[in-house]
């Protein structure tokens, strides 16, 4: 699956092997009341991840944006989060970050099952996770992410949660599990969540999860994933089952 080079512009960028300045760290942290949240061994662990990450994932800028080290790290340490507690090896498999300005086109077929017929149209993204392939990016919607990170939504967590969900094989709502998670529990657990969900939303009354979920299992992991991290009381709220799952899946220590 590839973009057209003819409508993206890229400039490559991989830092390497490196380490993360002290001031570097401390500015992040003070940018973003989430990470300000986690406790010293959290924010200790979160740093080393980012090192890893930083030396291991190129970023690409594209549409004539322009990539910043700060950026970088803003987007490594919202990419670990997940990880924190699962280890850095559940983000293999990738190795790019492409960065845009804001919301970018993307060219799809779409293919109506009843009548056969093909269609051609843009989407507009904000984030996108390519199976065995990239990670876009909208850098404005990570702005805001690290400006207001308590309202539910984190694009950076979304997309690496799609990466978690194509670990198995199959982008399909299941993502690897760690041991203590049985997948059996995990599939019936979210399965119910999701028919439940997509009720709720086909007879259009207010769900404090993003509509958005309904669309597909494996949006419904990467929109409870966000709101996870994001807005946990309202996860809970609105799912406790599926709520308890995402706890024991990234809060419980599972790492060596």
């Amino acid at each position: 699956m590839n973009l057209a080079r003819a409508w993206r512009r890229m400039f490559p960028r991989s830092r390497g092997a490196l380490s993360i300045d002290d001031v570097e760290w401390a500015q992040l942290v003070a940018s973003c009341a989430l990470f300000e949240r986690l406790r010293v061994d959290q924010c200790t662990r979160l740093r080393e991840l980012c090192t890893r990450f930083l030396a291991r994932k190129s970023f690409s800028a594209a549409a004539g944006h322009e990539l910043l080290d700060s950026q970088c790290l803003a987007i490594a340490a919202f990419a670990c989060l997940p990880v924190l507690e699962l280890g850095f090896e559940w983000l293999d498999g990738w190795s790019e970050i492409i960065l845009y300005p804001g919301g970018f086109r993307v060219r799809r077929e779409h293919h109506d099952e009843y009548s056969g017929v093909v269609t051609e149209g843009d989407d507009e993204l904000i984030g996108e996770a390519w199976e065995r392939g990239p990670i876009v990016l909208s850098w404005a919607d990570v702005a805001a992410d690290l400006e207001s990170p308590f309202d539910g939504f984190n694009v950076v967590i979304h997309e690496i949660a799609h990466k978690l969900d194509m670990l198995d094989g199959a982008m399909n709502g299941v993502p690897r599990l760690p041991d203590h998670i049985p997948r059996d529990e995990w599939i019936s657990t979210m399965q119910a969540a999701y028919d439940d969900f997509v009720q709720t939303v086909d007879g259009r009354k207010d769900t404090i999860i993003d509509p958005y979920a309904a669309e597909s299992p494996e949006e419904f992991l990467a929109v409870l994933s966000e709101l996870h991290f994001s807005a946990p009381q309202d996860l809970r709220s609105a799912s406790p089952a599926a709520g308890r799952l995402f706890r024991d899946l990234f809060d419980c220590p599972t790492a060596a």
